[in-house]
C-alpha cells in the first residue's frame, strides 16, 4: 500500500487574517473617501480658476449657444464668456458690445424686449458677478432685467450699460436648472 502525505495547511500567526481582511476594506475605502473629497473641492476650485482668468474670449460653443438659450448679435464686439456647472444649476456667463438695433433684435430672440430693461436695475448679484470679475459700479448708465421662463427653458439676467446708447455693453448669465 502506498500511503502519501497530505500537505499541511499553512498556519501562521493569529494576527494576520485580520490584518489582510482590514486592508482589504481600508484600500478601497480610504479611495472613495479621496476620490469624495476631490470631486467636492472640484467646483470651488474651478470657481475661484474663473475668477483667476475670468471670461475667454470668443463665442460660446454651438452647444452652449443652444443648451443656454443664447445667440450673440453678428458682427459683436469684446465677446467673451465662462460656463460653470453644479449639481444645481448651470450657467453661462456672456458678455459683448454691439449696436442698438441688434441688442434689440438679440432681446427678441431670447424672448423678451427693450422695454423689460429697467434703469438703474442690476440684476446680477456681486457673488454672481465675482465668478468672472465684472463690476457694476461706477457712475455708468445700467439698465437691466430678469427674463424667466418655464423650465427647462434658462432663465436670463441682463445688464447693460448704456454709457453710449448706440454701442451698449451687455453682460448676461444664462441659468438652467435640472
Amino acid at each position: 500500500m502506498h500511503h502519501t502525505e497530505q500537505p499541511v495547511p499553512w498556519r501562521g500567526p493569529r494576527w494576520v487574517k485580520p490584518v489582510v481582511v482590514f486592508l482589504l476594506i481600508a484600500i478601497p475605502a480610504g479611495y472613495l473617501y479621496i476620490s469624495a473629497m476631490q470631486s467636492r473641492s472640484g467646483s470651488e476650485s474651478k470657481r475661484e480658476e474663473a475668477a483667476a482668468t475670468g471670461l475667454e474670449p470668443g463665442w460660446p460653443s454651438r452647444l452652449q449657444r443652444r443648451i443656454y438659450g443664447m445667440t450673440v448679435p453678428p458682427y459683436a464686439q469684446h465677446v467673451a464668456s465662462f460656463e460653470t456647472n453644479s449639481w444645481k444649476a448651470s450657467s453661462l456667463y456672456l458678455r459683448f458690445t454691439t449696436t442698438r438695433s441688434a441688442f434689440d433684435t438679440w432681446l427678441q430672440q431670447i424672448g423678451t424686449d427693450a422695454s423689460a430693461l429697467r434703469d438703474g436695475e442690476v440684476p446680477i448679484d456681486e457673488d454672481e458677478a465675482a465668478v468672472v470679475g465684472w463690476k457694476f459700479t461706477g457712475a455708468h448708465h445700467w439698465k437691466g432685467a430678469v427674463h424667466t421662463q418655464d423650465k427647462p427653458k434658462p432663465n436670463f439676467e441682463i445688464v447693460a450699460n448704456m454709457d453710449d446708447p448706440q454701442r451698449p455693453r451687455v453682460y448676461v448669465v444664462s441659468t438652467t436648472t435640472p
